[in-house]
């Protein structure tokens, strides 16, 4: 399929006049077209296709319909009869009231080419541009982030489902690929224990009688490892998808002992990040944060959150459910500087904050992180008696330490710790540490040993104290204040736009969904702009209302 890029034209005079007496008042599509223009171009995705072939649908428009279809929410079908049906979607992309449209299965096609591409991004990008260019956005000022889970589209299954799932899946994946191999390869038995879903399944109610059956299923799968391992198994079969993640979930879920396969216990499988779940969803994780466990992944927003313009989401990002917030701080900023939309402040929660991200966001793009670090937990600050790291006098030149009672440390070694990178560890004698009559109130060791700070490096350990003692002001926490809208942009991709469930399967696809809901997400926030209308107030109950402060509130 190859492209014949189409020069952007204006909207066809009878398109005009018909949607004009149609929306007297004008509407979202009519609107976005009118304030920023056709918004892709077909130039932009030159790359995604060859240079012979039949002639592709125009790109462009196919980029501008699938944004429209996530921000009214319709499926693939209905954003296809709704460009050959609807006026207003026809003013949008520049069409002929005639014009026919393309059939529902190029849109799903469209999605794969950007992702091969990997021009997702250009999604949000060019939606932002456009924005940008109608003075409706602009970099510095403040943004915001939030992230909130998403589900995977797979069904969500116990250990032993999972493995009893990937031996059907294997067993569909070679039936089809390969059926007379597999006929003369697969014992009767296993017709009785594959041929319907787990969850249709009684399994044994007993532990033991669980374990051996998970045992049987176990070698059942090393069984057929090894038969398209074997010398007479055509190569070509180990290539499929579902075979190779049935080796992945027998590595992860058994071991083998004198060649009889053995149901792991769980404090032998791999950490959470790195278990695979389902054979239909290979990038899936188990994440979990407070109460809420889930399999899937994890999308993190930011919006600008400026009062005199539109709240306008300016980046995406998707992991996996096992990827903390922690490490997710530098790729959003990453993908700011990328757009040139850097904030002067950044407003996050707690867990996107360290000393670390204090000092790079300053550095690297001159960004003022605002949120919540982690105070000082050593119980000399919880005793609020004891002689705490601020207690000490740092003499970072001379790398010496000065404790209350004037006693200096004797050794300064750098380490490196699992979350927090490198750090200093500072030691004071224990010929000093053992006569101080205050060492009650400084260290709770062993009496033959002299109290050690561990510090974290001159920039970030200033950078820490700083945030520590602001946070502590009335300025910051209203200045943090601001931070509390992203829950209400959470709130609304959940609700009108189905955030938390992955339409598609594989990270990937999930992520372009992200994309295409941020886009969604501006051109309505755009819309509401333009036409007045006002963000909506925090919700109160009737009932709330009658609390004598008037505080009480739901979300």
């Amino acid at each position: 399929m190859s492209l014949r890029p189409e020069v952007p034209a204006d909207v066809p005079e009878e398109t005009v006049r018909v949607a004009r007496a149609a929306f007297p008042k004008g509407c979202l599509a009519v609107r976005v077209r009118d304030v920023l223009g056709p918004v892709f171009v077909d130039g932009e995705f030159v790359g995604l296709f060859s240079d012979r072939g039949r002639p592709a649908a125009s790109p462009g428009r196919l980029a501008m319909v699938s944004v429209l279809q996530f921000a009214e929410g319709l499926s693939d079908r209905q954003a296809a009869h709704a460009v050959r049906s609807r006026i207003d979607w026809k003013y949008a992309l520049g069409l002929e009231l005639t014009d026919p449209g393309f059939d529902f299965s190029v849109l799903s096609e469209f999605r794969d080419r950007l992702i091969a591409g990997g021009v997702e991004a250009r999604l949000l990008d060019a939606v932002l541009e456009d924005a940008s260019a109608a003075g409706l956005l602009k970099a510095g000022g403040r943004q915001r982030s939030d992230a909130t889970h998403v589900l995977a589209a797979v069904r969500d299954l116990n250990r032993l489902e999972s493995v009893v799932e990937t031996v059907r899946a294997a067993l569909n994946a070679l039936a089809v690929a390969a059926p007379q191999w597999l006929a003369g390869r697969t014992p009767p038995e296993w017709f009785d224990r594959y041929s319907a879903r787990p969850e249709d399944t009684k399994f044994p109610s007993r532990w033991a009688a669980r374990v051996g059956h998970a045992e049987q299923v176990g070698q059942d799968g090393m069984t057929l490892l090894r038969s398209v391992w074997s010398a007479d198994g055509p190569a070509w079969l180990r290539q499929l998808p579902a075979v190779e993640f049935l080796r992945q979930m027998w590595v992860q879920e058994y071991q083998v002992s004198d060649d009889v396969v053995v149901w792991r216990k769980p404090k032998d499988c791999p950490p959470g990040r790195l278990r695979v779940r389902s054979p239909y969803d290979s990038d899936a994780r188990n994440g979990v944060k407070r109460d809420r466990a889930w399999c899937g992944y994890k999308v993190h927003l930011t919006e600008t959150c400026e009062p005199d313009a539109p709240h306008l989401v300016t980046e995406v990002v998707t992991t996996t459910a096992a990827v903390t917030d922690f490490e997710v701080t530098d790729k959003i900023h990453d993908g700011l500087a990328r757009r040139k939309l850097t904030p002067d402040v950044h407003l996050l929660d707690a867990g996107y904050v360290d000393a670390a991200h204090l000092v790079a966001a300053r550095r690297e793009h001159g960004i003022e992180l605002v949120g919540p670090v982690n105070t000082n937990t050593g119980w000399q600050a919880a005793a609020n008696n004891g002689y705490t790291i601020d207690d000490f006098t740092i003499d970072w030149d001379n790398k010496r330490v000065t404790c209350p009672n004037g006693k200096s440390s004797t050794q300064w070694q750098h380490d490196r710790r699992r979350l927090e990178g490198p750090v200093i560890r500072a030691r004071f004698s224990p010929a000093d540490c053992r006569p101080c009559p205050s060492r009650d109130q400084c260290t709770r060791g062993v009496t033959y040993m002299g109290r050690e700070i561990t510090l974290r490096h001159r920039d970030e350990h200033e950078a820490l104290r700083t945030a520590r003692r602001d946070q502590q002001t009335k300025q910051w926490q209203k200045r943090y204040g601001h931070r509390a809208g992203i829950e209400g942009t959470i709130a609304q991709g959940v609700r009108a736009f189905g955030l938390r469930k992955s339409r598609y399967r594989g990270h990937s696809k999930t992520h372009l969904q992200h994309v295409l809901t941020a886009a969604g997400i501006n051109l309505v926030r755009l819309n509401a702009w333009l036409t007045g209308t006002p963000l909506a107030p925090t919700r109160t109950s009737h009932f709330a209302a009658l609390s004598p402060t008037g505080s009480i509130r739901w979300g």
